[in-house]
């Protein structure tokens, strides 16, 4: 990519700080074949900005100001980059070279091709082996008496865009799956993405039939019969066209279409109603400009949150996984999903409902494998909709944005229920972005395979895996079952929120210096530090006691006062743990009290301020973190002490003083 820079180096280069007053920054501007560098020529201390070319999204020139040339730099994890050249050739020539440099044009120029990490062949191939998509379904309980996994497309000859290992009910033989295949679009037949142990219920996925107004294939029906019979406690299946009717109904008169309900017995057909990418990607740009910090009013941007529909199509999205999740886990129903060519929409639902329905997936690692198999391994087309190759604009669109929003909304919602934190959503976002990793490189199994991404490039999950401890959820609980069990979320519209953390994530002026997530995993740091420091101190006095136990020049009665002298203090059998000790100190009550009284009537210490005790089951979810939805709202008085107990404490610290 180095024939394609024009001028590798500016000098005297301004960088606007967009959304603040502070002085811009004069530097350095590099073009190298990868990245775009600011290095700052003022600053005490070397401070550099890096932009890989493949984040760059658009560049525009601007109108011509006092202080040089303007060139606007927006990327697809929307960074936005403002810069000024004092002379204009210079400008044109950075912007031509960026032009070009942003807009690879084959596989072999993007960054992963280039990208050399300090590890050998032998670790790069165990990384590409971190994720096996066998072992999950091998969790899952497949295969079984009925389900195994069908040879039939090793070659990729009956669907180039699904994986070579496939699953299917055992009864459907290959003529079935093969005529199935025929009938449906871009040949993705019906196959297995989800298996439920419990109630022997699947979810499966496909793309639309070839049904036109009138056409039938008795293949796919037995197809279809198959899957439903593959589950013994139900005697029908939910076919779900995550479509809009109207559209289905539109694609009928090419020739295409849904299951009609007379000619497959035993279904119930579902509309879900999703909008195509079009609309997507039209509504993100909307979004995109409502959320821009240059908005003069909060008028100004509710108007264009509420006229973008973003979060509506997201809110429909999660309503398709809930009607999913709830057939499988509460119904034992199987179901069978599809879109138009089931790699967009259907996806994104069956993804969906397997986050509701499995807390595996709520893990770190499950989510990877999650990601890898409904989206990658099922031939979701992310150099198509990502633009990681100078390709048509229509193909672009926002889906796995989507996908990953739903995450973080459902995060919102139960956030005791989730390993990984928003910043592993945003960390995710930006690296199927950057092409600095393999993983999301093609648009299917087979292509990766020709193109050699496993052999030629780094896989993302290690590096993730590597650095877990900053993607935590300090809140993450594993011993609720309202964490562990079927996630049920309320999909009315208040509970929808606009994601700041992702939208506004470079816009330093609209954050607070320190985020809650980063107190909170501070907070926890700092805890497990005490923790093994009262460890070692409780190794130290156990030594001493076993010195003086040891000591032969000690009465009986000295040793008996020795073990007096070290037996743990009272209050220390009630606090266990330095929260505890504290707790029981502010919740100290008269003096009157029982200290066995005081810890269990008194009042606990918590992150968000004084919470009240309670033997009221109905405040079990709120203890341990999960959204209670009988009731979202509280009284901000409740989380304040009153004057009387102020008081109290003051009185109770005092006596602990003097004590």
């Amino acid at each position: 990519m180095m024939e394609h820079i024009k001028l590798p180096k500016v000098e005297k280069v301004q960088l606007l700080d967009r959304g603040s007053s502070r002085r811009a920054q004069v530097g350095t501007l590099y073009l190298t074949a990868s990245h775009t560098i600011f290095v700052d020529n003022e600053a005490g201390v070397p401070n550099e900005l890096w932009v890989l070319h493949s984040l760059v999204c658009n560049v525009e020139k601007q109108n011509p100001t006092a202080s040089g040339f303007p060139l606007l730099i927006q990327c697809k994890n929307f960074q936005v980059i403002q810069l000024i050249i004092q002379q204009e050739n210079e400008c044109n020539n950075v912007f031509m070279s960026l032009w070009r440099l942003c807009r690879p044009e084959r596989y072999e120029e993007l960054y992963c091709f280039s990208f050399k990490p300090n590890v050998d062949k032998t670790e790069m191939d165990l990384a590409w082996d971190f994720i096996n998509l066998r072992a999950e379904y091998n969790r899952m309980g497949i295969p079984n008496k009925l389900w195994h996994v069908t040879p039939i497309n090793r070659e990729y000859r009956v669907c180039d865009t699904y994986p070579a290992e496939l699953f299917v009910p055992k009864s459907a033989s290959l003529p079935v799956i093969v005529g199935s295949s025929k009938f449906r679009s871009r040949g993705r037949f019906p196959t297995l993405s989800y298996y439920c142990k419990e109630t022997q219920a699947a979810i499966c996925r496909s793309s639309q039939p070839l049904s036109g107004f009138s056409a039938r294939c008795l293949e796919d029906e037995q197809m279809l019969e198959a899957i439903m019979k593959s589950n013994p406690g139900s005697r029908f299946l939910y076919v779900v066209d995550t479509r809009p009717k109207l559209n289905a109904m539109a694609n009928r008169a090419t020739g295409k279409g849904y299951e009609s309900e007379d000619n497959y017995t035993n279904i119930k057909f579902q509309f879900i109603g999703i909008e195509n990418i079009h609309v997507m990607r039209n509504s993100q740009q909307k979004l995109i400009e409502a959320s821009d910090i240059r908005s003069p009013s909060m008028g100004e941007f509710l108007n264009g949150l509420e006229n973008s529909d973003w979060l509506r199509h997201i809110q429909s999205i999660l309503v398709a996984g809930s009607f999913i999740a709830k057939a499988v886990a509460e119904e034992g129903v199987s179901v069978l999903v599809h879109c138009s060519d089931g790699w967009d929409r259907t996806a994104q639902v069956c993804s969906v409902a397997g986050v509701l329905l499995d807390p595996y997936y709520r893990t770190l690692k499950g989510l990877m494998v999650l990601i890898e198999k409904d989206w990658v391994s099922f031939g979701h087309k992310f150099s198509h909709r990502y633009s990681h190759l100078d390709v048509d604009p229509k193909e672009v669109s926002p889906i796995m944005d989507q996908f990953l929003e739903c995450l973080w909304q459902l995060l919102e919602q139960f956030p005791c229920a989730f390993e990984y934190n928003e910043r592993f959503l945003i960390t995710i976002h930006n690296h199927i972005h950057s092409c600095q990793y393999g993983n999301f490189i093609c648009n299917s199994e087979k292509e990766r395979k020709e193109q050699g991404i496993r052999e030629k490039t780094h896989s993302l999950w290690p590096h993730l895996w590597k650095n877990k401890s900053d993607f935590v959820n300090p809140l993450f609980r594993t011993d609720r079952d309202k964490t562990q069990g079927v996630l049920r979320p309320l999909t009315t519209p208040y509970c929808f929120k606009f994601w700041r953390g992702l939208y506004n994530h470079f816009d330093r002026g609209m954050h607070p210096r320190q985020s809650v997530l980063d107190s909170l995993m501070a907070v926890n740091e700092e805890t497990q530090q005490l923790e093994e420091l009262l460890a070692v101190c409780k190794q130290k006095l156990v030594a001493l006691g076993k010195e003086q136990g040891n000591s032969l020049h000690v009465t009986k009665n000295k040793m008996n006062h020795s073990q007096a002298l070290w037996a743990e203090p009272t209050h220390l059998n009630i606090a266990n743990s330095p929260q505890d000790y504290i707790g029981v100190i502010l919740s100290a009550g008269p003096k009157d009290w029982p200290l066995q009284q005081r810890e269990t009537e008194g009042t606990e210490l918590s992150v968000f301020g004084y919470t009240p005790k309670s033997s009221d089951p109905d405040n079990s979810d709120q203890e341990s973190g999960v959204a209670d939805f009988s009731g979202h709202s509280s009284s901000v008085g409740d989380s304040f002490p009153s004057e009387d107990s102020v008081k109290d404490a003051d009185s109770d610290e005092a006596a602990f003083s003097n004590v």
